[in-house]
């Protein structure tokens, strides 16, 4: 356990955001340089069978040390930060023995992690957390999964006594751009099922996510000197603010939970004459994910008839809810339950707000729940993680194994 927390702030250290403007596989170098030094890592305690494929998807094999046929197990962890925000120069700040005070980020620019904002921060009294200086996000997201499946990884190696079935390491590159799974070689993986250490709080256990799609949204207007504008000028600006009001305002991330989705206006960019935006729409029940999609769809109809087809719309499907495809083999979510309240964690049932490549690998035939991590508020500056909590999820991973390697293959 003594290097797992060195291990995470090495990571963060490295900058990997990807880029979703990029065709490239994996969609920056900095993600390719990433997955080497992970390779040459799992390399260096021991892993057999490692691999790093020209797309940046690393994998790796502990070996089986049981005589018993029990189940190969899986843990995936992606590299990518998001690009929400820089993860350039990533400088880690650690707070020991938090009790319950405004956390100061930076002086400089008064940025400060408070409880008045963050209530969950009373729950991490005593507990050392690791916070961003208030200029970049901090990569917990998903760092501190590839430190916590490693961490376990070299636990067994260290300790060759305790019996465990043949476990499988994959990290992947580009998640936060929705390509995670894209690529990722599912028979050679050769999991029975796998788990995503992709959660957040201590405790969250989850097997269902969004269905999710992305609109784009093209706005072709006209212009002309305002001061000869009538009946010539089209403002493609505001058919973009015509178009972003109709949509339901009680549906948008700020005004939803648990199982509501939303629509998420992204990016705008614009002037007089040309109008882009991007929207991600998401649902986790099919009848109103279609719904949704039928809503924008209509609305950019109407405008079409309004203002002479200016509105160009494509919708594309991006991942759908996992839970079709676990609840057959619920057996998975049940060992991941037991080995947490082994270790007496609060086990947090709870559907994923997002996406984890879980859900499209879930649908490539490897049934993938996401298990936590110890982190808070992903892909911002007021994001952390509690040593105390990546230790819990390492040992989650531990206990997982244990357990399985008690039980007769199903």
């Amino acid at each position: 356990m003594e290097k797992l927390t060195s291990r995470f702030l090495s990571y963060v250290k490295v900058e990997t955001t990807s880029d979703e403007s990029s065709v490239s596989v994996p969609s920056t170098e900095s993600q390719l340089k990433f997955a080497r030094m992970l390779a040459d890592e799992l390399t260096g305690i021991g892993m057999s069978e490692v691999s790093l494929d020209e797309k940046g998807y690393v994998m790796a094999t502990l070996p089986n040390n049981t005589e018993k046929k029990v189940p190969v197990i899986g843990f995936i962890a992606h590299m990518d930060t998001s690009p929400d925000m820089s993860g350039k120069r990533v400088n880690p700040q650690i707070f020991e023995n938090y009790e319950g005070e405004d956390l100061v980020l930076n002086k400089d620019k008064g940025i400060v992690l408070s409880p008045d904002d963050f209530p969950e921060l009373q729950e991490n009294l005593g507990k050392t957390i690791i916070t961003t200086d208030g200029t970049t996000l901090l990569g917990a997201d998903n760092k501190a999964g590839i430190a916590e499946i490693i961490t376990a990884m070299e636990f067994f190696l260290q300790n060759p006594d305790i019996p465990h079935g043949e476990i499988k390491v994959g990290f992947t590159p580009d998640e936060e751009i929705g390509r995670g799974a894209d690529h990722f070689n599912v028979e050679k993986f050769g999991a029975d099922f796998a788990y995503t250490v992709d959660g957040g709080p201590v405790g969250e256990l989850e097997y269902e996510n969004f269905n999710a799609a992305s609109a784009k949204v093209h706005i072709q207007g006209r212009n002309v000197h305002p001061g000869s504008a009538k009946n010539k000028m089209i403002n493609s600006l505001l058919i973009a603010q015509e178009l972003n009001n109709m949509l339901p305002v009680n549906e948008r991330p700020e005004y939803t939970e648990d199982y509501e989705g939303f629509f998420h206006l992204m990016r705008i960019d614009g002037t007089v004459e040309e109008t882009e935006m991007i929207y991600i729409i998401r649902d986790h029940f099919k009848d109103k994910f279609e719904k949704k999609k039928n809503i924008i769809m209509k609305i950019a109809e109407f405008l079409n008839v309004k203002y002479a087809d200016a509105v160009t719309l494509d919708i594309k499907d991006s991942y759908y809810n996992m839970k079709e495809q676990i609840e057959p083999v619920m057996e998975i979510v049940d060992l991941a339950r037991e080995a947490m309240e082994k270790l007496e964690i609060e086990v947090l049932i709870k559907p994923v707000r997002g996406g984890t490549d879980g859900s499209k690998l879930s649908y490539m035939g490897l049934p993938c729940p996401n298990i936590f991590t110890g982190g808070y508020n992903f892909h911002g500056k007021y994001e952390y993680v509690t040593v105390e909590g990546m230790k819990l999820a390492t040992r989650t991973i531990m206990e997982i194994i244990i357990l399985a390697a008690k039980r007769p293959l199903a």
